[in-house]
Formats: C-alpha cells, structure tokens, sequence
C-alpha cells in the first residue's frame, strides 16, 4: 500500500528550505565533479523557473537549498531539477560510489 505525497502548497515570491537526501541514505556528492555539475543543474532550473536562489549547502549524501519562487512554481521546478539528477545528465561525473544518483524523499518547508 502506497500513500500519496502531501500536497505542497505554492505561494507566489515565497521561500522555502528545500532538503533531498541520497536513496537509503547513499552518497550523491562523492567528487567535486559532482557537486560542480549540480549547481549547474541548479542555476539552469532557476534560470528555467524564475527562481532566487540564496543559499546552499551540499553535503556528502544530502543537500539543503533555500529557494525563492517568484511565481508558485517549486513542485513544477523541483520535478525538473530532480528527474535532470536522476536522469544522471548532470552528476555523470562522479556521482555516487555505487553509480546510485537516485534522490529520495525530499522535505519543501515555507518559510515565514
């Protein structure tokens, strides 16, 4: 039996603490190949989507990101930015010591 994900609610010019963590905790950023094609995976999403992005940290199996959505758009963002990860177009370089570049469950919390 699967459960739906939350529905995640989307406000215009909002901020958000994105956080995605590696499958069963694996590692994603393994090089610093790694970590460079990620953040050009995230400067092209937020170029795409409109986004500020403020700040980020990158650690080993997880990364936090805060966001600022001009427009409601962070599910419509997040979804291309994750499935460009997956699809192992950006993090071919050193992704994970398994060759594992699959994201698990991430957790979008608006910010006050």
């Amino acid at each position: 039996m699967f459960m739906a994900r939350k529905v995640r609610i989307e406000y215009e010019n909002a901020y958000y603490h994105v956080i995605n963590r590696g499958n069963y905790r694996s590692w994603i950023f393994e090089t610093e190949g790694a970590r460079k094609s990620f953040l050009e995976c995230l400067t092209l999403t937020a170029e795409a989507k409109g986004w500020r992005v403020h700040a980020w940290c990158l650690m080993s199996n997880h990364y936090h990101l805060l966001i600022q959505t001009p427009d409601a758009n962070l599910v419509e963002g997040m979804k291309w930015l994750q499935s460009t990860i997956a699809g192992a177009k950006c993090l071919a370089s050193g992704a994970a010591s398994n060759g594992d570049v699959e994201l698990g469950e991430q957790s979008c919390q608006p910010l006050p």
